[in-house]
């Protein structure tokens, strides 16, 4: 498994049966560990490098040049990893420097730079036997800063690490946590979760004064543009149709500004596909909360979502249902498949709910859904008609639908709870 590079001439000896690395998540091929510890060049500093490249005799002559710059520890990868967003967080935590070889396939390479770069944390150095003009804007635009073609001499490997501690010891920023996750579900269409959802984002932006993106994936026929009276020129299905080159300025054009300070990445206006890749919507999910504090999103009704990350333990789920015998069973149900070890941490919502309401008791009420509900939004019809007929949000306004779902905004930025006045 282990091997040592040799140093240059100049340096310490390196002692020979450098440890193998711990193994890496089973998505990703197992490599070579080397620890080239050796005497850094003037400006290049200890670096920590990851070879990928699936052709043996390429990524020797990559590695045999690194073993000459006196770097920092060294690991190859002999494949690219299969799934691409495994990639990004386990490169980004261990190295430095990524060299990435284009010629084995340069369209998933691309995107491996691409998702390297995202998260802006591993300089990126890409090579090619030749430098196709085409193939180097799109490696620049991909995120990668320096483009080499082999052969590979020392000091041309060198001048680029040089620059690449430039950018490691200078213009690196420190890594951002990923914005929060609030997904909301309904239990049943007709539950109201797009006036709730619109009205929570627009609240969350308010009280907690940091950037919000609403993501309307009611899909085909969401309406939060409409909720907001705003005509969407782009949507999420421009996201969607070219996720795997969206990243931080692309999905800024997508978006529409509403004058709360949110922004909404609409629903198409014309019928959507219903379909949508995982890979689509991880992606996009991914670059939104690098760039928001809070991503919040309409999901609808669409529980075969559940293997993206709106399900994993990161996020939150606001299960909407109401007061009725076809929303309690339906919640009952996804309750149990939601509240799974590992799974998001899940918040229910009885929209509509009338205290008063005589035909299901309050004790029948929490035996469906297993558990008293955490938060009651009161029925106010006048409130919801006005808010469809002026496209005003309901939290513009003071009703005790606002006002419940201040509270629930206010729980989430950690600020205490209002006293109600009686």
């Amino acid at each position: 498994m282990g091997q040592e590079i040799p140093a240059s001439q100049e340096g310490p000896e390196k002692s020979a049966g450098a440890p193998v690395a711990e193994e890496m998540t089973s998505r990703l091929t197992k490599a070579r560990v080397m620890d080239v510890v050796v005497p850094s060049s003037p400006g290049t500093g200890v670096l920590s490098v990851a070879v990928i490249s699936p052709d043996e005799q390429r990524r020797n002559a990559a590695l045999q040049a690194l073993g000459e710059c006196r770097t920092g520890p060294i690991q190859e990868f002999d494949s690219y990893p299969p799934n691409l967003d495994d990639a990004p967080r386990i490169l980004n935590r261990d190295f430095d420097v990524v060299l990435v070889d284009l010629d084995s396939d340069p369209k998933y390479a691309l995107d491996l730079v691409k998702s390297i770069c995202i998260n802006g944390l591993a300089t990126v150095i890409v090579y090619a036997a030749q430098a196709d003009p085409d193939l180097l804007l799109k490696s620049m635009h991909a995120g990668a800063r320096e483009f080499l073609t082999p052969p590979f001499s020392p000091r041309i490997m060198a001048e680029a690490l040089v620059r690449a501690s430039a950018l490691h010891s200078t213009a690196r920023p420190t890594k951002k946590t990923g914005g929060r996750l609030l997904v909301f579900l309904s239990a049943k269409g007709g539950s109201g979760v797009t006036t709730l959802a619109c009205s929570f984002a627009v609240s969350l932006a308010q009280e907690s004064g940091q950037r919000t993106l609403l993501i309307d994936l009611n899909l085909p026929l969401g309406g939060a543009a409409i909720n907001f009276g705003l005509k969407a020129e782009h949507s999420i299905d421009d996201a969607f149709q070219n996720f795997r080159g969206l990243d931080s300025s692309f999905l800024a054009s997508l978006l529409q500004e509403h004058g709360s300070g949110l922004s909404l990445l609409a629903a198409p206006s014309e019928l959507a596909p219903t379909h949508v890749s995982e890979d689509a919507i991880n992606m996009l999910l991914e670059v939104a909360r690098q760039d928001f504090e809070y991503v919040v999103v309409d999901a609808g009704s669409k529980l075969n979502l559940q293997h993206t990350r709106l399900f994993d333990e990161s996020a939150t789920i606001y299960l909407v249902t109401q007061v009725g015998l076809a929303e309690l069973r339906n919640s009952n149900r996804l309750i149990s498949r939601l509240s799974a070890a590992g799974g998001p941490k899940l918040e229910i919502v009885i929209n509509r709910y009338d205290p008063l309401n005589p035909e299901i008791d309050e004790e029948y009420i929490t035996e469906a859904l297993t558990r008293p509900a955490d938060w009651k939004i009161p029925n106010d019809y006048a409130a919801v008609r006005r808010m469809q007929s002026t496209a005003t949000p309901l939290i513009q306004d003071d009703s005790v639908i606002s006002r419940a779902i201040r509270q629930m905004t206010r729980a989430v930025c950690g600020q205490p709870a209002t006293t109600e006045k009686k």
